[in-house]
């Protein structure tokens, strides 16, 4: 007799989220210095947190025995001022993905609907199949989502609609235009998701919090694990109208994010000469990909978030080969893009690093 036999079945059949593979295990396994590896799998920040997070990080040591603010008062208040909101617009997340999460806790039963783009985020699909939630897929034509098609897609059993913009993997986005006309086919039953992880490497976002200030059933995701660095403390933000807040609310663990994030999130806010650093070696790095691309002749889709898509023939064998010669990218078999590979923006030498043993492992 096993125990699988008595877990519920949907959850024994779901294919598990694989994140990047980390450095230590990538060197262990390969007997490799681990200084001499790149990775460049996650969409993390190669240039670490800023220095201000770090001093606040520092700070926080001494009073690990305190639990944290439950509320997150002072970051959300911080948020608030930021995005000119009220505190009852910010709820905080363990990473953005906890409200993800949340949502579907929230707004998911048998008899709901989730929809996404055919490329987008898959922990959107994994959390409806968790909540046993019917998921709508919807084509996106060369790899941007078509907000005409999610709305076509809208019935009386959907609840909520996930817009990732910038799209991960894709790096694709949708202007204002598109989600204007979107929003005004929005019925009231429907929350709308903005997940915008890649907002701060963006020079012309769209104005998705007007749609907050409205009052409409709309939330906007936020992280600090892209731009900020913080990707290993996992904090993240939503802004929503007061009344999806409150639900959310409700939901959360409590203390359900650290106090060392939260110390360090605050500090990241004030810290803006880091993010402008960060936006500027991502810029480089996305032109330097695109070049080298474009002379070699492969095929690629133009990212304006800090990773690019590129396509390599075999993604599973040329990630192989290049995990073997110690730089880590990402393949895209998971998002139904076997052709594949992700590959996120490092610093000048790691990118030149990553194109140089690409090349050596295309040419075998």
């Amino acid at each position: 007799m096993s125990i699988q036999q008595f877990a519920n079945q949907f959850v024994c059949d779901l294919v598990a989220y694989e994140p990047g593979k980390p450095i230590s295990e990538t060197a262990r396994e390969l007997g490799l210095d681990p200084e001499s590896i790149v990775k460049v799998a996650s969409n993390e920040n190669p240039l670490g947190p800023a220095p201000m997070a770090l001093d606040a990080i520092r700070g926080a040591a001494e009073d690990m025995h305190i639990y944290p603010d439950g509320g997150g008062y002072k970051l959300r208040s911080a948020l608030a001022e930021k995005y000119d909101l009220g505190l009852e617009n910010v709820v905080l997340g363990n990473g953005s993905n906890e409200i993800i999460e949340l949502l579907c806790h929230c707004f998911l039963n048998p008899d709901a609907e989730l929809i996404a783009a055919e490329h987008a985020f898959v922990v959107y699909k994994l959390m409806a199949t968790l909540f046993g939630a019917g998921y709508v897929e919807v084509t996106d034509p060369n790899f941007v989502h078509d907000l005409d098609g999610m709305a076509d897609a809208i019935t009386d059993k959907t609840r909520l609609v996930f817009i990732a913009n910038p799209n991960n993997p894709t790096g694709t986005i949708v202007g204002d235009a598109e989600i204007e006309r979107f929003m005004a086919r929005v019925p009231d039953h429907v929350v709308v998701v903005f997940d915008e992880a890649y907002f701060e490497f963006l020079t012309d976002a769209p104005d998705t919090l007007k749609y907050v200030r409205e009052g409409r059933n709309v939330i906007v995701l936020r992280t600090f694990s892209k731009a900020y660095g913080l990707a290993g403390l996992r904090i993240g933000y939503g802004l929503a109208a007061p009344q999806v807040a409150a639900i959310l609310q409700k939901a959360r663990q409590p203390f359900n994010t650290n106090e060392v994030a939260q110390r360090a999130a605050l500090a990241s806010l004030a810290d803006t000469a880091h993010v402008e650093n960060t936006v500027s070696n991502n810029n480089a790095g996305l032109a330097f990909y695109e070049a080298a691309f474009q002379e070699r002749g492969m095929n690629y889709v133009p990212s304006v978030a800090n990773f690019i898509l590129v396509e390599v023939g075999d993604g599973d064998k040329v990630f192989a080969g290049m995990l073997k010669n110690g730089v880590i990218v990402r393949a895209m078999r998971g998002y139904k893009l076997p052709g594949w590979l992700r590959i996120s923006i490092g610093t000048a030498e790691e990118n030149v690093r990553c194109l140089e043993v690409l090349d050596q492992v295309l040419a075998q």
